[in-house]
């Protein structure tokens, strides 16, 4: 290109030239002369592609085996619908905190799954702060504590782990791979890749498999997110390309030195 145009919108984000070039070079010939948009997710050589991204995410973000890893479709937003079907319960309550646009929207959608405890709303400040938390209202014995790390519409980020005694649940749509994550203090987190490690069609999920055992039974397979684990995030067509980009991105910033180095 003759000339580098840099997109400081929200999202997608500025995909590295040297990713830019691996695409290309997909594009026309992934596996045997044929594209990454015509090889099929059961393939041998897509599969190996999917296990090797996924043992670089692991790396990159030391996520050990007592976590499941999903590349689903649907985006965040549809997360914030299939959490509450997965581990809502009809005699249980969810907690959300409200901080910002996508916390809540994410409690809204819950609202209409499941009984949801808001535990603090900084819509009454406009989402300018965050009161401190010993006046939040937290149910200890919540089905989860879900929150968003940062709102990117109205700008409140929440730097360190919410301490809880319920689940922990994260959206980290914006913040995942910016910095390190101490994996072991979430019980499942979700970024859809093109903030910060892809682009638009894959989300990512990081769960421990403690809690996938916990999924609601009856759910349609498709909704149910012990299934993917199960399929290895294959029970239906996978999102192949956005899975290879992000498998390009995850390979690009272990080049730069890692998470801790980009921080």
């Amino acid at each position: 290109m003759s000339n580098d145009i840099f997109n400081f919108s929200a999202g997608p984000a500025v995909i590295p030239k040297t990713v830019l070039e691996k695409i290309h070079d997909g594009l026309d010939d992934f596996d045997r002369g044929m594209s990454i948009t015509e090889v099929s997710h059961r393939s041998e050589a897509f599969k190996n592609y999917a296990q090797s991204s996924e043992d670089s995410l692991r790396s990159l973000l030391s996520i050990n085996d007592e976590y499941s890893i999903l590349f689903l479709q649907g985006g965040a937003t549809h997360q914030f619908a299939l959490i509450p079907m997965n581990f809502g319960t009809e005699t249980g309550s969810l907690d959300y905190l409200v901080t910002g646009a996508w916390s809540k929207k994410a409690s809204a959608y819950a609202s209409s799954i499941a009984n949801v405890n808001v535990v603090s709303d900084s819509s009454s400040n406009n989402f300018t702060d965050i009161s401190d938390s010993s006046t939040w209202t937290v149910n200890d014995r919540a089905d989860y504590f879900f929150y968003c790390a940062n709102e990117t519409v109205h700008g409140l980020e929440i730097h360190e782990p919410i301490e809880s005694e319920s689940p922990l649940i994260c959206d980290m749509s914006s913040t995942i791979a910016s910095r390190p994550i101490d994996i072991k203090k979430y019980d499942l987190i979700f970024a859809g890749a093109q903030k910060n490690l892809g682009i638009a069609g894959v989300t990512i999920l990081i769960i421990k498999r403690d809690l996938l055992s916990r999924v609601n039974k009856g759910l349609l397979p498709i909704l149910d997110y012990s299934k993917h684990a199960d399929d290895a995030s294959m029970l239906n067509t996978s999102p192949v390309f956005a899975w290879y980009v992000s498998g390009l991105i995850f390979d690009w910033i272990k080049d730069q030195g890692g998470v801790e180095t980009m921080a």
